[in-house]
């Protein structure tokens, strides 16, 4: 029997906790309508808003690359009655968090997201707009909540958990953005929103490592060596993938030899065991193993071939006394010169083969060739490179999706973090765009300008200059790379590239300053100015894997540029070319 003193502490504590909605400390959205939040019913407390029941405004252009999704004004859903409630500030919400869901597609992903209210102008809040972004990606969902009228909201609230309705149909190992809006929203665009960035389960994540063949790999491998042979032990894939063929690579003193598996089904339907030929022994090999099938992911494994336990008779040397005495002293002097050379040796080998390069670089992106002399030791900490891109639109959406796939390919694959307009709605609509560029300019490391015919057109004479940002956005670019030159300051800021289906010439003079780059083409180059690094020295070779004109197409983000490429080139070529184009005049 508790005391009744602890009795009572007790059930205070528990009253304090649950607040004043008793045991309620989550929301998630109900089924009600517009009407039924206006009229005040207690029932509507928390209610999920559809199309259907708000009327997009009229100023907001069809063809918005934002969609729907594009902050709703209060006036059209709470306005109407009570303007006076469309007319304060609520601060952005706290702790976004998301969680993934169960779902019977083993092709897509499921979320719901959560938050807590701020507890900054949290008696004027009315409800919240939930935004997911793909990105690299155009396509955008947005969900709408709103609270009911005739709730009552103290700061005790802010601790509070709402939840979203489910966003279905998401890509696996792809990367979102969400943005939780508090609403109203402010006339003011400044901290009424949180957004967060996080990447989708890949399929061994979500369904496990024996249903994704794209993801397999073995994972069981055992070597033994018998004598001077070495075999190895490995699992093999699931039926259902129907994997015939695999191969095996192994690198070690200086060469690489490749194996052929073709496993025998009959003998064994779950393991297999091979031999590796042409290994020398005392020598230490890096091997590899995956099934033969395109961009397999590879299992490393290390072999170390030792030396055959049958050793050879050792001779017995035989010698005059004198001799016998002798050859001590005659084994230490050598011992010494040797120890000698190789200390020497090693000081001007190191001084040979060092090299600077920048630590922030993936190690992956190394030749794995390299000797054991030129080994880099990298700090993944040192943030990467940024990257702003700037392009026209007026070529089309399918220009403008090799831009996207282009900056989705630099991010994943390049180390690169890149800002592009279509990733930052809600940014260019607080600052307006001219403004973010000219913010992004001066805080991004690099400026890149993708050329294209829509940035050759002449400027009607009733058309403002700065009315297209594209153009006012390059003309700020050459003035700058002007000013650059006549202070003797560094170009390497700026860049200029090109795709196939445009023309070089077509870049005005005032760019000519910057670095050119033709892509796909020059993506070891364009890489190389990013990072610093240079591609090629005496010695030394760097092998950027998977980003050339020839590879980059193995990856997934790769193949998705290719094909955004060949669209715009098919498109490009129905289009008449003009046969003669007018540069932009720059101010110098």
């Amino acid at each position: 029997m508790w005391p009744p003193k602890l009795t009572l502490d007790l059930l205070l504590l528990v009253s304090l906790s649950l607040g004043t909605h008793g045991e309620r400390t989550s929301y998630r959205p109900q089924s009600c309508t517009l009407e039924c939040i206006r009229r005040g019913d207690p029932r509507c407390e928390y209610c999920r808003i559809t199309a259907d029941d708000v009327q997009i405004s009229p100023s907001i252009p069809s063809s918005s690359p934002f969609g729907s999704c594009v902050p709703w004004p209060c006036r059209f859903f709470l306005g109407q009655e009570t303007p006076e409630d469309c007319q304060h500030y609520v601060h952005a919400p706290r702790n976004i968090y998301i969680e993934f869901e169960a779902n019977k597609d083993p092709t897509y992903d499921a979320i719901t997201v959560s938050w807590n209210p701020s507890q900054y102008g949290i008696a004027f809040l009315r409800g919240f707009q939930v935004i997911l972004q793909a990105l690299g990606g155009s396509q955008v969902s947005c969900q709408l909540f709103l609270l009911g009228s005739n709730l009552s909201l103290t700061p005790a609230h802010a601790q509070m958990v709402y939840h979203s309705d489910l966003f279905t149909h998401l890509l696996l190992d792809t990367e979102y953005v969400v943005t939780v809006m508090a609403l109203p929203v402010p006339e003011q665009w400044d901290e009424f929103y949180q957004k967060k960035q996080f990447f989708t389960r890949t399929c061994p994540e979500k369904n496990g490592l024996e249903k994704c063949k794209k993801d397999w790999y073995p994972r069981y491998v055992k070597v033994q060596q018998e004598n001077q042979d070495v075999y190895v032990t490995f699992n093999l894939a699931p039926e259902n993938f129907e994997v015939r063929q695999y191969f095996s690579s192994c690198f070690g003193g200086g060469l690489r030899n490749y194996t052929s598996i073709t496993p025998d089904f009959s003998l064994n339907k779950t393991h297999h065991t091979y031999r590796l030929h042409n290994l020398q022994a005392g020598t230490n090999y890096t091997c590899e193993i995956a099934a033969d099938v395109l961009d397999a992911v590879r299992k490393t494994f290390v072999v170390v071939v030792n030396h055959s336990s049958e050793e050879p008779p050792t001779p017995r040397f035989t010698g005059s006394p004198v001799l016998m005495a002798l050859l001590p002293v005659g084994i230490l002097l050598a011992f010494t010169a040797v120890l000698t050379f190789t200390v020497v040796y090693k000081k001007r080998l190191k001084k040979k083969v060092q090299t600077k390069m920048r630590p922030e670089i993936i190690e992956q992106y190394y030749d794995k060739k390299l000797g054991e002399g030129q080994c880099v030791l990298l700090d993944k900490t040192t943030r990467p490179p940024r990257l702003l891109i700037c392009y026209s639109s007026n070529d089309g959406p399918a220009h403008v999706r090799v831009v996207l796939q282009l900056a989705a390919f630099l991010q994943k694959h390049m180390a690169t973090q890149v800002h592009l307009d279509l990733w930052e709605a809600l940014s260019i609509m607080e600052e307006g765009s001219m403004g973010w560029h000219c913010r992004r300019m001066k805080e991004c490391d690099f400026v890149l300008v993708v050329w294209s015919r829509g940035l050759c057109q002449n400027q009607s004479e009733d058309e403002e200059p700065l009315q297209n940002t594209a153009l006012a956005t390059v003309s700020m670019i050459g003035e700058e790379l002007c000013h650059a030159k006549a202070l003797g300051r560094d170009l390497s800021k700026y860049m200029v590239t090109i795709f196939e289906y445009s023309q070089e010439s077509d870049i005005p003079a005032a760019l000519g300053l910057a670095s050119r780059y033709t892509l796909t083409k020059d993506l070891p180059l364009l890489f190389s100015h990013l990072h610093g690094v240079a591609l090629q020295k005496p010695g030394v070779y760097l092998q950027v894997e998977n980003i050339s004109e020839s590879g980059y197409c193995k990856l997934p983000a790769g193949a998705a540029l290719q094909l955004a490429i060949q669209e715009a080139e098919a498109q490009f070529s129905e289009e008449p070319t003009e046969e003669e184009h007018v540069g932009i005049p720059f101010v110098s």
